[in-house]
């Protein structure tokens, strides 16, 4: 068995061409070009695509080469999985030669080899460089044109670049990666060519946008291990839905995506009283900077929705036709799917992932921890979620005290503190019984949304003060006042209910 440590790039078909000078300065131990077939095989069912396995067999020079890959990780395009290869003399499978250690528990495999059929082919010109790097590690480079097809027709281009670490240290991987990146014009790639072909054997119709949900974490994990979890499961979240708008305009997929930039964050000012903040500077200066990059996401959500089905928000307004084009105005000021999807494949964007990967992987805060910190980060989880919850539990409590009547802006002003509050417990709640944590979480979670239906009035509240005629202008503004007294008023319950619940960190 060998294990994968890869990093794919999706890029542009003329990327090829530019590589040689992007490795001119590395040493090269060897070149090759070659085409590659492989046909991937399942059954029916997609039994082996449920366990999260792939099997295929590649054909090249004549040769056979049978491949099953068992479920890894992959961490914002950095590939690790676990796979098994076998010379065969021929095309057709032999699950015969497959260790009996590569298989799930319970998986009857002489079923299974009855069921096998191939799926789709993926067929390539692949040009291949091992590349020695000054630290002595060696590198394969591979750049794969070609296409993912099956037999009813349906095709894939692929046009990757593959960098798998042969020996060495893996920041030889990620520095020569930088190189690659550093123009611009590619992107981390988590999804497979074998996924890309299970997509269109399926009849994929594209992936849905989901919320944020709850990391899962072990008592018994140390605190490292929690950071570890928290990090990777937010990239994973982030490179989900940074795929999907590849694929499609979606706010929403956008609006996911800075909800994995703010869990990031949140888990950094978590741990910061372990993690020296010098530890990652440069890590929240980029985050800084890409959360500044999507700072237009609230504004044009907004307006998408106050003007989705011809403005029905605001069907009661005499004004209506006028604020919807007013708001149209506004939107066409604002970013475009080409300019967001041009910020995806910017260098500065790759490099922020490749540097957070790399972090998680190589824990790049550990060279800035005194033997104190150490013995923190190795103590249980639970043990700093006991005292981490409690204590910004008194911070929110202190200004959503039920004696205070709050307006508008006071809830706009403790938005950011109700939502790093509501981060803390996705970083951490899963520690605890996860009903007593649901029925604590849903009114501040309802009051988060209501905050957001606040902020939605804001747009309209602009434009109508902008109103000539004076009896369409006081008709918006009463109804503008309706509006926010009946979400003040739902907020009010939402917090007292809040309030008076039993913390689930609480015996």
């Amino acid at each position: 068995m060998d294990t994968e440590i890869e990093l794919k790039f999706f890029v542009s078909s003329d990327f090829s061409h530019r590589i040689r000078d992007k490795i001119v300065g590395v040493k090269q131990l060897q070149q090759s070009q070659r085409e590659l077939g492989n046909i991937y095989f399942d059954t029916p069912d997609f039994n082996l695509r449920k366990h999260d396995i792939g099997l295929r067999v590649r054909r090249f020079d004549g040769v056979y080469i049978q491949t099953l890959k068992t479920a890894g990780r992959v961490v914002a395009g950095l590939h690790q999985r676990p796979e098994y290869n076998a010379e065969l003399n021929g095309p057709e499978p032999d699950l015969s030669l497959i260790p009996v250690e590569a298989w799930p528990d319970g998986l009857d495999i002489q079923a299974l080899a009855s069921q096998l059929q191939p799926l789709f082919s993926t067929d390539f010109v692949r040009r291949q460089w091992l590349l020695a790097t000054e630290d002595g590690s060696q590198i394969e480079l591979a750049c794969d044109q070609g296409e993912v097809s099956t037999d009813a027709g349906d095709k894939d281009v692929i046009s990757e670049v593959e960098l798998e670490l042969i020996s060495g240290q893996t920041d030889a991987l990620f520095s020569l990666a930088r190189n690659l990146a550093d123009e611009g014009g590619v992107r981390l790639g988590n999804l497979s060519k074998a996924a890309r072909g299970y997509r269109l054997a399926t009849g994929y119709q594209g992936d849905p946008v989901t919320a944020l949900s709850i990391v899962k974490l072990r008592d018994d994990d140390s605190q490292e291990k929690a950071l570890i979890r928290i990090l990777e499961h937010a990239l994973s979240h982030w490179h989900y839905h940074e795929q999907i708008y590849i694929e499609r305009e979606s706010l929403d997929a956008l609006q996911e995506i800075r909800y994995a930039v703010l869990l990031i964050r949140q888990a950094l000012a978590l741990f910061g009283s372990v993690v020296p903040r010098r530890a990652s500077t440069l890590l929240r200066q980029e985050l800084q900077w890409f959360e500044g990059e999507l700072a237009w996401l609230d504004h044009a959500t907004a307006i998408a929705r106050l003007c989705e089905d011809k403005g029905q928000y605001l069907r009661k307004l005499n004004a209506r036709k006028s604020l919807v084009k007013a708001l149209k105005d506004k939107h066409e000021t604002l970013p475009e799917r080409e300019d967001v999807v041009a910020l995806l494949h910017a260098s500065r964007y790759c490099n922020l992932l490749l540097d957070l990967s790399r972090w998680i992987l190589s824990k790049g805060w550990q060279p800035f921890l005194d033997d104190k910190a150490e013995e923190k980060l190795a103590q249980p989880i639970q043990q700093f979620a006991d005292k981490a919850l409690p204590d910004s539990w008194q911070e929110l409590l202190a200004v959503f005290d039920e004696t205070k009547t709050l307006t508008r802006h006071d809830y706009f002003d403790q938005y950011p503190r109700l939502q790093r509050n509501l981060l803390l417990g996705t970083c951490l709640a899963s520690l605890f019984d996860k009903s007593r944590r649901k029925a604590f979480r849903l009114p501040w979670l309802d009051m988060l949304q209501g905050i957001e239906e606040l902020r939605l009035l804001e747009p309209v509240r602009e434009l109508v003060a902008e109103l000539d005629d004076d009896e369409d202008k006081k008709q918006a503004e009463k109804w503008l006042a309706r509006k926010e007294e009946s979400l003040l008023h739902a907020m009010t319950q939402s917090r007292q209910t809040g309030l008076t619940l039993t913390p689930y960190w609480q015996d």
